[in-house]
């Protein structure tokens, strides 16, 4: 387990007040010192707006566990997820504010479910969520005054995020006159009113507060090492997380730097309409990651000799992905190689956002065709 950047000792459950296994009931004296609260959903395509919703939970006691739903309670209730159970257990807990998860939470939140896990209440955003009858899966809870709600993130949300990637996919611009798929686009494009939930360009408003909120403000220290990455970190995901983590073991104790590249400097090595996400959207997408230590916001393509002196940088990692060359055609990586501070890293997974959008257009086609037959059929 690892906690907020750092691996926990496995002690653990007795910082929290509980030396039982999870699952286990321990008594109110024994959890006196400690509040202990319950998070559940789906976490399917997770961005900033989960982290800081998980932040805001942390914030409220001093242990959080965080229930995700399987592939087929989602199914049941609100259709297929783009991501698989696996991947989104991975992707809760990387968010640096998540000290346990419990993988197959059920979907409707019970008082047994809560005292099961000892927790003192449980903490949700503050939009409704619905089982597929109709009913408050919180209805039980917020009854017996053990619901707690956080504020929802202005400015992303899972289907503007969406919207955002059907406006830039290679189809989409190839296919604008293809009957079908601009019935496909508008159906996804129109919100409760009709109207376009998103406009192409993200609506977030970034403050310095949100940036301190997520940022771990913590100085290297003696004996740390010094690890650059550098990338775009769009849309960020379990390709991200994977990368991360692997990063992160390449030392005993890390300090692991991220250098995101400003969006002009984004949209001219990867074209189309990227990045998706704005630069101020991904810095909170990677500072809510555990294994993430600072970001270097607008860092400059080519990681040179003054940017390897000012962090003291001791490695400098790339993944498996093509280097695209600087713009005078030269390797971006040149300083940290000529000094025997370059490493490639295999994190096993190949993982795009291309693959991402493509996934999510064929998820969302599937369920669109399985609603119709179901219409057709009643």
């Amino acid at each position: 387990m690892i906690k907020n950047g750092h691996h926990t000792t496995s002690d653990q459950r007795e910082e929290a007040g509980c030396s039982k296994p999870a699952g286990t009931a321990c008594s109110p004296e024994k959890r006196k010192r400690i509040v202990r609260l319950w998070c559940d959903g789906c976490y399917d395509m997770v961005h900033y707006g989960h982290s800081n919703q998980l932040r805001q939970a942390k914030a409220m006691g001093d242990y959080l566990i965080v229930g995700v739903h399987t592939d087929e309670e989602i199914s049941k209730h609100k259709g297929p997820p783009v991501f698989t159970q696996e991947e989104r257990y991975k992707m809760v807990r990387a968010i640096k504010w998540v000290d346990e998860i419990v993988e197959g939470a059920p979907y409707v939140t019970t008082l047994e479910t809560l005292d099961k896990y000892n927790c003192d209440s449980c903490v949700h955003g503050d939009d409704i969520t619905l089982t597929v009858d109709g009913k408050d899966t919180y209805e039980e809870v917020k009854r017996e005054g053990r619901y707690r709600e956080c504020k929802r993130t202005q400015g992303v949300s899972t289907t503007d995020l969406v919207g955002r990637m059907l406006l830039m996919t290679k189809a989409h611009h190839s296919n604008m006159d293809n009957a079908y798929y601009q019935q496909h686009t508008d159906d996804f494009g129109k919100g409760p009113k009709g109207n376009s939930p998103w406009t192409g360009v993200s609506q977030f408003l970034q403050t310095s507060q949100k940036i301190i909120q997520f940022a771990s403000g913590k100085e290297p220290q003696p004996g740390d090492t010094i690890i650059y990455v550098a990338g775009a970190f769009d849309l960020f995901h379990i390709g991200h997380v994977d990368f991360l983590e692997m990063v992160y073991k390449q030392a005993e104790k890390p300090y692991v730097i991220v250098g995101l590249h400003f969006d002009q400097e984004v949209n001219r090595y990867k074209g189309k309409n990227y990045p998706i996400m704005n630069i101020h959207e991904r810095t909170l997408s990677v500072l809510a990651c555990r294994y993430v230590s600072e970001v270097v916001i607008g860092a400059p393509y080519a990681v040179g000799k003054d940017l390897i002196d000012h962090f003291k940088v001791d490695l400098v990692c790339h993944g498996k992905t093509e280097v695209f060359p600087d713009k005078d055609e030269s390797d971006p990586y040149a300083e940290p190689k000529k000094r025997g501070i370059f490493r490639v890293i295999d994190s096993g997974n190949n993982l795009t956002t291309d693959d991402i959008v493509q996934r999510i257009i064929e998820n969302r086609a599937g369920d669109r065709g399985e609603r119709g037959l179901q219409h057709r059929e009643g």
